[in-house]
Formats: structure tokens, C-alpha cells, sequence
């Protein structure tokens, strides 16, 4: 009896078929493998946490900062160690014009002497190997006459200072040298560290930026915190030194006089003087400051356009009439130190144990100063980085 059911095909039948069939399966399981592997390997290394990544950026800054003031320093070595070399240069010229002056007059007597015959002990001067060897011959010395003699020690006196001053200028180009080297060194040095610092902010996403963002201002408003409640505790002694001194300037009924009696105004007027004094510098200093807010930070910068921490301070005290060092590491050396509470307007403010920025103290718990790169002149809480410790320069 014949079926009535359809008979199924038969499917592959050819060995070309086959292997067709086999190839598709085989590229079929190596892609469920290599996206199996893909999404295994996908999660990586772990992302560093943003506020990680804050404090390197910030280190990397500061470690730029330290990198500056080495650049700094040894430019400003560099640069008197360059006029100390020119110096020595035009001195040695100079002298080395005495010296061939006074070959030329022993040149003279020999000439003279020449022509009237013989060969004269000016002439064995000439001849001598250096002007040593001839006065060893002692015999000779006898026989120039007084103004001969003279110009024979002239000779002498101007050619060893050459060759102690060439000397001299030799040693000071290798000192020069060396600084050189050093300053191009901290150059790379500066330049690698903010390298690190700018790749480490490239690969941040939108969403890590958002957040740094966020932990800036945080940082910004306890700064600002710190800031105001140094400014309410310096208005209160202040308040306070106004009712002492009036209190000290009413007059006695009894006497008519201050309280006091022959003492006047005595050791506080002296010290108001001093003070005005110093209110008046710093008041030129800060106003040359503010005029620079806006402009950029740029390391190893002393103006007019842009400026790093410690050139903009120099700059500023230079425009009161006060000359400061270059480095933050000299600054910090001259003038008086003052305490925190104590600071007034002009006083510069130092941070950080590597003493590696500073700042001028405005006020209010404030200071204008060239922050970082990337940043320009500024007003900001002297609490936004660890103080080191402050003075007053003038």
C-alpha cells in the first residue's frame, strides 16, 4: 500500500554540503566564543575613585609648584652668575690691554737699544720664554735703568692678573654651565608633572568632571567658612584695640591730660607710626595685585602678562617700593613672621610644608595670589591649602 505522507528531503547529501554546513557551524561557535571572552574581559581595570584622583591632580600641581621654585632659583643663579661671567670677561679684556701696553713700552727700550747695538736685557726679556725666567736672571735686573725697570714689573704685574682673571672667568663659566644644566633640568621637570596632571583630567568622563566640580566647591565653601570666621575674630580684636585706645586717650578731669600723664601717646605712637608706615606700602603692593586679577598663571612668569605665585608677590612689593627674592624659600625668610590671627593687608601668606606657594593677604581672611595652571590671578580664602606660616615683608 503506497503512503500518503510526504517524504521528507534529504538535506546535505553531497560532501561539498557538508563541509559547507560544518564551516558555518564552526565560525558560528568561535563568535559565541569571542563575544563570550569580550564580555568577560569588558569590566577591565577598576576605575579610580574620583576623589583619588583630585588629590594626585592636586599633588602633581604642588609637586609642579616645588619643580618652579627650583627653576626659579637656579634661573636667578643663572642670571647673576651671567653678569658676574660678563664682568670678569670685560675685566680680563681690560687688563689684557694693560698688560700689551706694557709689552709695547718694553718693545720700545728694545728697539732703542737695538739699533744703538747689542742685545739688551730689555731685548732677553722679549726673548724669554715668560717674564719669570727673566727675573730669575737677577744679574740682569742690574742692568736696566729705573724707568725700564718699571715698565718690567708693570709687565709682570699686569700679566699674572690676566691669568689669575681669566682663570677666574674660566671657573665662572663652568658654575654657569652647571646652572644652566640644572635649570633645564627643572624645566622637564615642571613640564612632565603638569603632563601627568592634564592626561590625568583628560580621562575623566563627563560624569567624574561633574563630580570633581562638585567636590571643588565643597572644598571652596569650608575654605570660605574658615575665612569669614577669621574676619569676624580680627574685627572683634580690632573693636576691641579701638576702646582701649580711646579709653587710654580721655582725658583725666583732674588734669586735663590723657590717662597716663607725661607719657603722651608714648610706645603706641611709635607703633602707629610704624604701622601707618606699613598700611601705606601694603596699600600700593595690593592695588599693583588686584590690577593683575585676570591674567594667568604661568610657571617661572614675572610679568607683565602673566605670573607664578611668587613672581606676582615680588612683582607687587617691587611696585611698594620693597624688593623681595624670587623663590617662595627666600620670601618666607625676610621681614617678621606673624601669627595667623595677626595677619593684615600686604602680609604674605605661605602654604604647605615645602613652602611651594604663596599669597598676599587682603583681608578679611583672603589673598590675592596666581593659583596654578590653568588658573588665573585671583581672590581666594587663605584656608583653601594647608598654611604654612605668614610674614611681614616690609
Amino acid at each position: 500500500m503506497a503512503s500518503h505522507r510526504k517524504p521528507r528531503t534529504r538535506i546535505l547529501t553531497s560532501p561539498g554540503s557538508r563541509r559547507t554546513a560544518a564551516g558555518l557551524t564552526t565560525a558560528a561557535l568561535a563568535s559565541v566564543t569571542l563575544l563570550s571572552q569580550t564580555a568577560e574581559a569588558a569590566p577591565s581595570r577598576p576605575k579610580q575613585p574620583i576623589e583619588e584622583v583630585e588629590q594626585k591632580v592636586d599633588d602633581l600641581y604642588r609637586q609642579a609648584e616645588v619643580a618652579t621654585q627650583k627653576y626659579n632659583a637656579a634661573k636667578e643663579q643663572a642670571d647673576e652668575q651671567r653678569g658676574t661671567v660678563d664682568r670678569l670677561l670685560d675685566d680680563t679684556a681690560r687688563r689684557t690691554q694693560k698688560m700689551n701696553d706694557a709689552r709695547r713700552r718694553l718693545g720700545t727700550y728694545a728697539a732703542a737699544q737695538y739699533r744703538s747695538g747689542g742685545v739688551s736685557p730689555t731685548v732677553q726679556l722679549l726673548l724669554a720664554r715668560n717674564p719669570q725666567q727673566f727675573a730669575d736672571r737677577s744679574h740682569l735686573m742690574d742692568q736696566l735703568t729705573g724707568a725700564q725697570k718699571k715698565a718690567v714689573s708693570d709687565y709682570q704685574e699686569q700679566q699674572a692678573k690676566a691669568v689669575r682673571q681669566r682663570a677666574e672667568a674660566s671657573r665662572s663659566l663652568e658654575r654657569l654651565t652647571e646652572t644652566q644644566a640644572s635649570l633645564k633640568e627643572s624645566k622637564k621637570d615642571v613640564q612632565a608633572k603638569l603632563a601627568e596632571a592634564r592626561q590625568l583630567l583628560s580621562r575623566l568622563t563627563a560624569q567624574e568632571k561633574a563630580r570633581l566640580a562638585e567636590l571643588e566647591r565643597k572644598k571652596e565653601a569650608e575654605a570660605k567658612r574658615k575665612a569669614e570666621e577669621l574676619a569676624r575674630k580680627q574685627a572683634e580684636k580690632e573693636r576691641k584695640e579701638r576702646e582701649d585706645r580711646k579709653q587710654h586717650d580721655t582725658p583725666d578731669p583732674g588734669t586735663g591730660t590723657p590717662d597716663g600723664g607725661s607719657g603722651g601717646s608714648g610706645g603706641s605712637g611709635g607703633g602707629t607710626s610704624d604701622d601707618g608706615s606699613y598700611a601705606t606700602k601694603a596699600a600700593k603692593a595690593l592695588a599693583f595685585a588686584r590690577a593683575q586679577m585676570g591674567k594667568p598663571y604661568v610657571w617661572g612668569a614675572t610679568g607683565p602678562n602673566s605670573y607664578d605665585c611668587s613672581g606676582l608677590t615680588q612683582a607687587a612689593w617691587k611696585a611698594a617700593g620693597v624688593s623681595l627674592p624670587r623663590t617662595t624659600w627666600d620670601q618666607v625668610k625676610t621681614g617678621d613672621r606673624v601669627a595667623t590671627k595677626d595677619l593684615k593687608p600686604g602680609d604674605l601668606v605661605f602654604f604647605y610644608n615645602d613652602i611651594s606657594h604663596v599669597g598676599m593677604y587682603i583681608g578679611d581672611g583672603k589673598m590675592i595670589h596666581a593659583p596654578k595652571p590653568g588658573a588665573s590671578v585671583r581672590v581666594e580664602s587663605i584656608y583653601y591649602m594647608p598654611i604654612y606660616g605668614s610674614v611681614r615683608p616690609a
